[in-house]
């Protein structure tokens, strides 16, 4: 699936590597090219899959965009879902559109990263001996 160049995966990568150093937090993005119902069923089946559930303090947040179908949706386990403003993911949505709808995918999706990551930084401070829980990467995924 080649939505983005090597460069564009970099900066993605060097985004979530950015928002992880300062906390014990996680974030993953996750793309596919279409999603035939509601993006955020496709990000919980995501989350469930990519195992980020699985997180030692449940911080772990998913941003989930389907590219031909235009369609997005960000998603916050357990711990960090408890501790953010009730509005701070539709918040982090309107940015993220504001980006999304002049064609920057890339700016939209590290902005939500960078967003996700100082909530993370705010209520889950990174910690001594504190591991990466999960991979930098974007999953890549074939709409199964």
């Amino acid at each position: 699936m080649a939505v983005f160049t090597e460069e564009e995966q970099q900066r993605i990568q060097k985004a979530v590597a950015d928002a992880e150093k300062n906390t014990s937090g996680e974030v993953r993005v996750c793309m596919e090219k279409t999603c035939a119902g509601d993006p955020l069923d496709r990000a919980v089946k995501y989350f469930a899959q990519l195992e980020m559930h699985k997180t030692k303090l449940r911080n772990g947040v998913l941003i989930y965009v389907a590219t031909v179908d235009r369609k997005f949706a960000i998603i916050g386990d357990a711990g960090i879902n408890a501790v953010v403003p009730a509005d701070f993911w539709d918040g982090t949505k309107e940015e993220m559109l504001n980006h999304f709808k002049y064609g920057n995918l890339v700016e939209g999706i590290t902005t939500g990263v960078k967003k996700a990551g100082e909530q993370l930084k705010k209520y889950f401070p990174y910690m001594l001996n504190d591991k990466n829980e999960l991979p930098d990467d974007i999953a890549f995924m074939d709409g199964q």
